[in-house]
């Protein structure tokens, strides 16, 4: 089976290497499709071996990808952007899942680097090269409506799911969108879509999403309530749809709302490691609530579904010191830290808790550890813990960041908790709002509060 790379690209010289390298010892050619570039995207591509070929831009991503498959010549297509790169990992598995006769389309989990709202998405990137199979709508381009039409008419066909991660995606990091404005491009392609088709539930989760995104709550969330009401509405859509709008309603104070919603997204049948953001807003909203123990569910199915989710053990570490079990407390925070090394609020969290059971020289370790890592991290922060532990009538250790970087240390057993008088004001670092993803985003937050100021109110 012949494999083809399709990509669609705009002054991405910079970008495009990387994605053509990740590919060239796994696919047969390299399609790149220039609409418009005025930097050397063009030669880069022509000097990595790529065939290129040029298309006006018209504001419509779906025509321009159309455009692009037209000049592909395997019998399979792979789709990337100049921003993604295919992990060398997934290459056998996804050889081996394009020779199966009955399969049209194969699902590929992509991992969103610096992505605010969830740190995974499925995509239909991989696909036979069939004539019925092209891209619509304009802007989050998509070949699942052909496909679902295929399949009524063909139905010997199937779609299966690679559960690996297959594509890293940096188009979400910062720079990145603010480079090239894609937040403008993409609300002006959505809302003129959704002018057309007013109740698209698809089309509401994206479009109401970037609303939250861009600060606009209110207008986000009416979009994602009339998105449920879409009939047609299918599995990964209702998540999308159900797990923004939980993020609506937290954000605007609506708790219960909010709980409701993280909890119908997470009862849809999607891949679980879809359901990690959802996992970790739902349990630091209870956590937040003073629902220490009701957090713990949430949390460790978020470290249970992606091992390495270091914010994940951080929260639980959260949940558990919360509940005075700070045994388990511990070894959630190394955890976290053996994953991150220069987390400096779990290095200061770690402290708060061999403190509280009375191991004062590994507390004050783990204090000098996280002003290390906050004095260069933010300045302000690593003053005010330092102060604190004077005023306490200690003083951390010193650190360097490459000592702190070079991993920690076995600690012992944690004794039984010993709440000293001069304890109970130790520096922690209990904002809710360390425990989400880095703002703006659309999980919810509160900002300077501690997590114990009451219990959640229920229906």
């Amino acid at each position: 089976m012949k494999l083809s790379l399709c990509t669609i690209v705009k002054d991405e010289a910079e970008s495009l290497p990387a994605c053509l390298d990740s590919v060239r010892e796994v696919v047969d050619e390299m399609i790149v499709l220039d609409t418009g570039s005025t930097d050397d995207t063009i030669a880069v591509a022509e000097q990595a071996g790529a065939i290129v070929h040029t298309y006006t831009w018209n504001n419509d991503f779906a025509a321009a990808r159309n455009e692009a498959l037209k000049h592909v010549s395997g019998d399979w297509v792979l789709v990337l952007d100049a921003d993604e790169r295919l992990n060398p990992a997934i290459a056998s598995q996804l050889r081996l899942a394009i020779l199966n006769e009955n399969i049209l389309v194969v699902n590929l989990l992509r991992q969103e680097v610096g992505a605010t709202q969830t740190p995974y998405s499925l995509v239909s990137r991989l696909f036979r090269k069939h004539p019925q199979l092209q891209f619509t709508r304009p802007y989050h381009a998509l070949i699942d409506d052909a496909a679902n039409a295929v399949l009524k008419s063909e139905p010997n066909w199937q779609i299966m799911a690679l559960s690996n991660v297959a594509i890293v995606h940096f188009g979400y990091e910062p720079g990145a969108i603010a480079a090239k404005g894609k937040t403008e491009r993409a609300r002006a392609a959505m809302e003129q879509y959704l002018a057309a088709n007013p109740n698209d539930a698809y089309a509401c989760s994206k479009l109401g999403a970037l609303y939250m995104q861009i600060g606009e709550v209110a207008k986000g969330a009416e979009l994602l309530a009339r998105g449920l009401q879409d009939p047609q509405a299918e599995a990964p859509v209702l998540f999308e749809l159900n797990y923004h709008l939980a993020n609506a309603s937290a954000r605007q104070g609506e708790i219960d709302q909010a709980v409701i919603h993280y909890q119908a997204a997470l009862a849809q049948p999607v891949f679980p490691i879809l359901k990690l953001g959802a996992y970790n807003n739902l349990g630091s909203l209870l956590l937040e609530a003073g629902e220490a123990e009701m957090a713990l569910r949430p949390f460790m199915a978020a470290v249970s579904v992606d091992p390495s989710f270091v914010k994940g053990y951080y929260n639980l570490g959260m949940a558990l010191k919360a509940q005075g079990n700070f045994k388990d407390a511990i070894k959630a925070y190394e955890r976290a830290i053996q994953l991150r090394p220069d987390f400096a609020q779990a290095h200061q969290n770690l402290g708060v808790v061999w403190l509280k059971c009375g191991n004062v020289k590994d507390g004050l370790a783990c204090f000098g550890r996280a002003i290390a890592l906050l004095e260069h991290q933010n300045m302000l922060e690593a003053e005010r813990l330092r102060q604190s532990i004077s005023q306490m009538g200690f003083k951390a250790p010193k650190f360097t960041v490459e000592e702190v970087l070079a991993g920690i240390q076995t600690r012992p057993e944690p004794e039984s908790p010993s709440l000293a008088a001069t304890v109970t004001t130790s520096p922690t670092t209990d904002d809710p709002a360390q425990r989400q993803p880095p703002a703006p985003n659309p999980t919810p937050t509160a900002k300077g509060k501690s997590g114990g100021k009451g219990k959640r109110k229920r229906r």
